[in-house]
């Protein structure tokens, strides 16, 4: 009998041995496949704004803190008001990149309602938080940029905010100059003196 066989189901056992050991060891969960059919409408209406200096002006505004985990927010007063939960509308971007506007790019997306007291709304299956803003319930979807500790979660750890300009530092030294006694003759050449 010949060796081959033997070997090559010794590699392959290693190999697949190998290839499960390198997976992480607490992986976020994927979002239920259908999640990706109701999220089309948001796709559909947010995709134009993936650039920010493209993000739509009328009714949106915009954030110039970044909140780190989250990014540079732009909120739609009129989508807050209603307190309708849309999938085509979320009330919130979530944009990363640099304190220049003209750098960031949209990362996620994000619906609120006001808590008047009610239970907490219920979209794609998941159901909103309370912690993130007061007075409001929220739900955030990272369409746009993966989420290692998962798809619907608050925070990314991965979302940074620029480091803030160190602001410039004027340093004055202060010198003692003496002037060589040539230079004072320099005033007699004129004649004048």
């Amino acid at each position: 009998m010949s060796s081959r066989p033997l070997k090559a189901a010794i590699t392959m056992a290693i190999a697949g041995a190998l290839s499960l050991t390198a997976a992480p060891a607490q992986a976020a969960p994927e979002p239920d496949p259908f999640v990706w059919v109701d999220l089309v409408p948001t796709y559909t209406n947010t995709a134009k704004n993936s650039y920010e200096p493209l993000a739509p002006p009328d009714g949106w505004a915009r954030t110039d803190t970044c909140v780190p985990g989250m990014g540079y927010r732009y909120e739609n007063a009129e989508y807050l008001a209603d307190s309708v939960v849309d999938p085509a509308k979320p009330e919130v971007l979530l944009y990363e990149g640099g304190s220049d506007t003209s750098d960031r790019d949209l990362v996620a997306v994000g619906w609120a309602v006001e808590n008047t007291g009610q239970a907490a709304p219920e979209l794609f299956g998941k159901t909103f938080r309370s912690t993130e803003v007061s007075g409001y319930y929220t739900l955030h979807a990272w369409i746009y940029e993966d989420n290692p500790d998962g798809f619907f979660e608050a925070f990314n750890p991965d979302v940074k905010c620029p480091a803030a300009p160190t602001p410039a530092t004027t340093t004055t030294t202060t010198t003692t100059t003496t002037v060589p006694d040539w230079v004072s003759s320099l005033d007699n050449l004129d004649g004048t003196a």
